[in-house]
């Protein structure tokens, strides 16, 4: 029995981050308006940005499959460069 692969896609977002009040520093991702974190460290900030990044695009995912529950529809992978 053959077992299906799944493919793992790394995509690249540019991360915004500047300095805030009190040596805190914010961040955003360019690309998805709403990924949107802080924190202490430039580190720290990266970190929660991938969180929040991943966050809103299985909620994306989520919903675009229960507004087109029941509808046949392709899936196919593509790549953008």
């Amino acid at each position: 029995m053959r077992r299906s692969l799944k493919y793992l896609i790394m995509m690249k977002y540019t991360a915004i981050i500047k300095e805030i009040e009190d040596g805190w520093y914010m961040g955003q991702c360019e690309q998805i308006p709403g990924a949107m974190t802080q924190g202490e460290t430039i580190e720290e900030v990266i970190v929660n940005l991938k969180e929040a990044i991943a966050l809103i695009l299985e909620d994306e995912k989520a919903d675009f499959r229960k507004t087109h529950r029941g509808e046949k529809y392709f899936r196919r992978q593509i790549a953008v460069v």
